[in-house]
Formats: structure tokens, C-alpha cells, sequence
């Protein structure tokens, strides 16, 4: 169980505590909801307490929040943990893991990875990614430790991206182009003007024949956005086969999540969690 306290300020003086959850504290809805449902999951100054009663100034706030039950089976490869606190744990996915199970991945997930983690330490959490990587793209992960820290992480992590691109780029530039999906049963994406926008803005670190080293930041965050988009530019990224072109000295497209900014959804502190490219990219960009 995760227990958060606050001191109530003037502000919420007078109010009601579901006012001071909401507009303070920050907690959705669903989960103020559920901590009425939890024994003990809100008190007011040590004494159980109902979102209708009205608070004074000074009044200390308990939120118990319940622990989560297992999404996914612990596995035995424990993850590399770039960081961990209380509510947020961020690893380095190496590339070919993917992140959910599926029909075809059953036990060797990154989900099953940070399951067997937590569960060596004593802890019980469901998975929670808050965002994705492609099964053979690397990098950071943000996985969130419960469910208010869930909520309050969706869609504010800064990522950065770096990739190889098979052509020759040189300063720097966007790429606002529509993703679309033209069949329903298959993942693969094109860019096409029928589609979702999608904007990718990129910057060129090293550039050699043909072949550069890129830094990405996504303004949107479509399935395979930037694997789409560097195809539409035609530099698919290196090694991606379903874009690009196969190849055996790198069988993973060259694509990685190399930096993440938060903030931590308890303290307000900003969180910066940085990670080298696999050492098959370190490698390609190397030459360059």
C-alpha cells in the first residue's frame, strides 16, 4: 500500500475534501472512487473521513492507496533499473523484448521482467507502462507503480529518441505527415494524408554516405511514427525490416529511447533518466 499525507492549506480551508483530492492533491476520479470503496483509504488527521466532510487548515490528509493485483507472471531476466522511488520505475529495454504478452509472448516480456523484479522486493504491482516501445526498439520505459501516479505521468514524459536513418541529413527539420492504417488486421502503417497527424521533429548528430545519426522528439505519438515517417522520407531506419530492409548484422530497426524528463507525481521534483544506445548502433554510429 502506497500512503500519501498532506497538511491542508488555507486555500481548502472550508472545503471538502473531495475539493482538496481533486484540486490539490490531484487524484482522478476513478481513483477517489475506489479509495471510498478501500478500509482505511481516507482519513483526516488519523480518523476516517468521507469526501463530503469539510476541512479546516492545518487538518492532515492520509490517502492509502491500495496495492494492484498482478497483470502478468514474474519472470526470471530482471530488468536494467535506470531509476526507482515509490511511484515510478524506469527501465532500459533491451531491443527484441516487447513490453504487454501476447498470443506469441508469453513469459518473456518487459512486463514479465518488471513483475519478477517487484515481486523479489516484496512488492505487488500491476504493469503499468506509461507509453510503449516497439518490440525492436530500445530505451527508456516509465512504468508507474500505481494507479495515481498513472494517471498523473499519462502523456506529460519528454522522450528522446535516437535513430539511424539510411540517408544523409544534415541540420535539422519536421516531418508533418498523416499515419494511416489500411488494414485493420495488420500493424503495419503507411503516411498518407487519410490518416491521423503526425509530427516528427529531428535533428542530424552525424552524417556520413549514407547513413546518419539523428536525434528525434515526437510532438505526436502514433504506432510506429517514426519508422513511418523516415520511410516516407526514403531513409528508412536501418535494420527495420518491415520498412526498410533486412539485414543480419543488425536485426532490429536502429531506434532507440535514449533520454526521458518527468515529473515525479508526489514530490513535483523533475526526474532526468538517460541510457547509451545498444552497443549495434554504438557500432554503426561509430563509423560515421
Amino acid at each position: 500500500m502506497r500512503t500519501l499525507e498532506f497538511s491542508v492549506g488555507e486555500d481548502f480551508d472550508g472545503k471538502k475534501l473531495y475539493s482538496f483530492l481533486k484540486g490539490s492533491v490531484h487524484l482522478s476520479t476513478k481513483l477517489v472512487r475506489s479509495l471510498k470503496r478501500t478500509e482505511n483509504g481516507l482519513l483526516v488527521n488519523g480518523a476516517h473521513a468521507r469526501t463530503i466532510d469539510l476541512l479546516k487548515t492545518g487538518d492532515c490528509v492520509t490517502v492509502n492507496i491500495p496495492e494492484d493485483e498482478k497483470t502478468a507472471v514474474p519472470g526470471s531476466v530482471m530488468p536494467e533499473v535506470v531509476y526507482e522511488d515509490s511511484d515510478v520505475l524506469v527501465v532500459n529495454k533491451p531491443p527484441y523484448m516487447p513490453i504487454h504478452e501476447s498470443h506469441n509472448h508469453q513469459g518473456d516480456t518487459l512486463a514479465n521482467s518488471v513483475c519478477g523484479y517487484l515481486a523479489k522486493k516484496g512488492k505487488s504491482c500491476s504493469f503499468r507502462a506509461v507509453g510503449r516501445l516497439d518490440k525492436g526498439t530500445s530505451g527508456l520505459v516509465v512504468c508507474a507503480l500505481n494507479s495515481h501516479a498513472a494517471a498523473r505521468l499519462s502523456g506529460k514524459i519528454e522522450k528522446t529518441y535516437f535513430a539511424l536513418a539510411t540517408g544523409r541529413f544534415e541540420g535539422s527539420g519536421t516531418i508533418d505527415k498523416p499515419i494511416y492504417r489500411p488494414d485493420p488486421m495488420k500493424t503495419c502503417r503507411t503516411a498518407d494524408d487519410r490518416g491521423d497527424r503526425a509530427v516528427t521533429h529531428w535533428e542530424a548528430l552525424k552524417t556520413g554516405d549514407n547513413l546518419s545519426l539523428l536525434k528525434i522528439r515526437l510532438e505526436t505519438g502514433r504506432t510506429h511514427q517514426i519508422r513511418v515517417h523516415f520511410a516516407f522520407l526514403g531513409a528508412p531506419l536501418l535494420g527495420d525490416g518491415m520498412y526498410g530492409e533486412a539485414r543480419n548484422d543488425i536485426t532490429h530497426q536502429a531506434l532507440h529511447c535514449g533520454r526521458v524528463s518527468f515529473i515525479q507525481p508526489v514530490t513535483g521534483e523533475k526526474i532526468t533518466c538517460t541510457a547509451p544506445m545498444p552497443k549495434d548502433m554504438e557500432s554503426f554510429a561509430g563509423t560515421l
